[in-house]
């Protein structure tokens, strides 16, 4: 059997103990993995003084395929999100999160959906910056939330390709474009124009704001299928 080199971060925290459970259960299934092992977030800054450091990055540029464990983040300072970090260096733009029933009886059976969030723009990107006032050099926090155009049609033409090759009936957009009207309204804007330009009749697609879509997914979640959104909404 042909082996796949692929790069295995642990990860911090409780990552070791879920990836060897994860390493069991692959094992088990005889998958041909052939893991080159690094590190990165706290595991990085312990070794290599870099929560990133550039030996992972370049193990994971020579494998193209990575499996990783939960990283850790320091809150209110410290170093910058080794998964933004991640996400960002590779142009890992599409977050595909399957949510399916797994265990028969419960409150919440028979759910199949798909979330898919755009990975690299909107008010997750991280760009903040303090205004000093009075000698308070914290005085006032700002934070900056990107959209584009570009990075919308990407995870846009992601999701209605997705769904339609995986023979899912509708798709709907997730937004907060009645507060937020240029920043996540130029992703429905681009999400109506796609839909009527080249997937009207292929997938039916509908929109539904933040807030509402929240609350739909506790109270009935059956009534969604594969649902795209951008960063911090995902």
């Amino acid at each position: 059997m042909t082996r796949i080199p692929a790069t295995l971060i642990a990860g911090d925290g409780i990552g070791p103990e879920i990836m060897d459970a994860t390493l069991a259960a692959l094992d088990a299934l005889d998958a041909p993995f052939e893991w080159e092992s690094a590190v990165a977030g706290m595991g990085g800054v312990t070794a290599a003084g870099d929560p990133l450091p550039q030996a992972t990055l370049d193990s994971i540029r020579k494998n193209r395929l990575a499996l990783k464990g939960p990283l850790e983040t320091p809150v209110g300072g410290g170093y910058r999100s080794s998964n933004v970090r991640l996400r960002e260096e590779f142009k890992l733009y599409a977050n595909v999160r399957p949510v399916k029933t797994l265990i028969p009886g419960g409150r919440y059976d028979n759910i199949d959906l798909v979330l898919l969030r755009e990975n690299n723009e909107g008010l997750y990107m991280g760009y903040e910056h303090f205004i000093p006032i009075d000698g308070d050099p914290h005085a006032v926090a700002i934070a900056t939330g990107v959209n584009t155009r570009q990075g919308a049609r990407h995870i846009l033409e992601y999701a209605f390709e997705y769904a339609i090759s995986h023979g899912r009936k509708k798709v709907t957009v997730v937004h907060k474009a009645n507060i937020m009207k240029a920043l996540t309204g130029i992703f429905l804007e681009t999400a109506r124009q796609m839909y009527e330009e080249k997937y009207k009749g292929k997938i039916l697609m509908d929109e539904v704001i933040i807030d509402a879509c929240a609350m739909k997914l506790v109270m009935n979640p059956w009534q969604f299928d594969t649902l795209v959104t951008t960063n911090l909404f995902g």
